[in-house]
């Protein structure tokens, strides 16, 4: 084994894509505030390399983190030591990687269309960004594509509206991929935008949405991490920005909004995976979201998407202050939700982001639901961490399906209660 991991780390030293065997992802259990300390002391500690999947909040939530293979006898000890329960949820991260690829390289052909793209498998950017120009070809009545902005490394952003005409018009926004290690949202997005043009005119709901307003779809929201996911290292979460005085790369973009911005729930740390960056929109990425916003000034709805933990989330992150429409935001997270598991038992929570998950500051709908956008919601798709951000393939179309029926339901009701 140590042979194998000597070799894995030189080979990844050579092709430039980092290596994760013999990597574990374990799930902690802290009993009390007193445990949760002592799990958030390991993640100070830079030299053990921990990825927080599930950072520590408070007693009683799992904790889940990922840890090589040089430190997993050193976590462990410190977890037992202290009394600190905890599970091997993943055995070996490279074993899931591994078939992750295998699965990919089984479906390489080039889409000619979009009812020969392939759904099911994950995609690269340069594949989406395909795809999503066979759509608007196939549907120039209905789907345009709008490129909003370039990347840190100077790739396009793109977005894709959907419309039936008519000028500055309400409209929902929709973006998965903020964050670049969770492939199964940009892949639900490739199915979102399908979806879209298959049921205009078919399905009564979304027609009626359709009718009278606009759909925003950015589907690879961070395009720089992204690719980045797909050469270099899979797990990667951040923008590639550079930071001046720090050797660390990238800005954690949901940390980096103008809304509780450098508070309790981001790090001023360059290298950790919460990194807020340097100030407010200081990624371009965000910025260009923050610029379309604005300058459209009728976002009605705004809905961002992540993995993994089934939740459904609305403002706020970065204060326990309740949002002044808190009771409807709820009601209709638990109407969308029920929608939700109607089809497969899929069972999500639901609730702010500091009490459902943990204080975040610097959030997406946090800062859009400060620009007056009421419905402003975040989700977390599958799963509860069996898998975690290796969600198999196998499971993009159910999960699209599902939550396709959460987002017409808030949609519809976007729709129906104007303001």
């Amino acid at each position: 084994m140590q042979g194998l991991l000597i070799l894995s780390v030189l080979l990844g030293a050579v092709f430039g894509t980092e290596d994760f065997v013999g990597h574990q992802v374990l799930r902690v259990s802290a009993a009390n505030e007193a445990q949760v300390q002592m799990v958030k002391e390991l993640e100070d500690l830079e030299h053990l390399q921990l990825d927080f999947w599930r950072d520590p909040s408070r007693p009683g939530t799992p904790i889940d983190v990922r840890v090589p293979f040089s430190s997993l006898q050193a976590v462990k000890i410190f977890l037992e030591s202290h009394g600190i329960s905890y599970t091997i949820m993943i055995e070996d991260v490279q074993s899931l990687l591994d078939k992750e690829k295998r699965q990919m390289s089984s479906f390489q052909a080039r889409a000619q269309s979009t009812d020969t793209f392939n759904y099911a498998t994950y995609h690269t950017l340069e594949e989406i960004y395909n795809f999503m120009d066979l759509l608007v070809a196939e549907n120039p009545q209905l789907a345009s594509k709008i490129q909003i902005g370039n990347s840190y490394e100077g790739r396009p952003i793109y977005i894709l509206k959907f419309s039936t005409g008519g000028d500055n018009r309400p409209a929902i926004w929709i973006d998965t991929g903020i964050h670049s290690r969770e492939w199964v949202t940009q892949a639900s997005g490739v199915w979102f935008a399908k979806k879209i043009t298959q049921d205009y005119g078919q399905d009564p709901t979304l027609t009626a949405i359709l009718d009278s307003m606009d759909i925003f779809l950015e589907i690879v929201t961070n395009p720089d991490g992204f690719a980045f996911t797909h050469s270099s290292n899979r797990m990667w979460r951040k923008t590639r920005s550079k930071t001046a005085g720090s050797i660390c790369v990238g800005v954690d973009p949901n940390r980096n909004w103008d809304a509780g911005f450098g508070k309790p729930g981001a790090s001023s740390n360059p290298c950790s995976d919460t990194y807020r960056g340097k100030f407010a929109n200081s990624e371009v990425e965000v910025r260009s979201i923050v610029d379309f916003v604005k300058t459209h000034g009728n976002i009605k709805a705004f809905i961002s998407i992540h993995s993994y933990s089934q939740l459904l989330l609305y403002p706020y992150g970065y204060t326990s202050q309740p949002a002044p429409d808190e009771e409807e935001l709820d009601q209709l997270s638990k109407s969308a939700v029920t929608a939700l598991a109607s089809l497969y038992g899929t069972k999500f929570k639901y609730g702010s982001i500091i009490k459902a998950i943990y204080q975040a500051s610097g959030s997406t709908v946090d800062w859009t639901y400060s620009q007056g956008i009421k419905y402003s919601f975040t989700f977390e798709l599958r799963d509860t961490g069996r898998y975690g951000f290796l969600l198999p393939a196998s499971q993009i179309i159910p999960t699209a399906q599902e939550t396709w029926l959460a987002l017409l339901t808030i949609m519809e009701h976007t729709l129906n209660h104007p303001y």
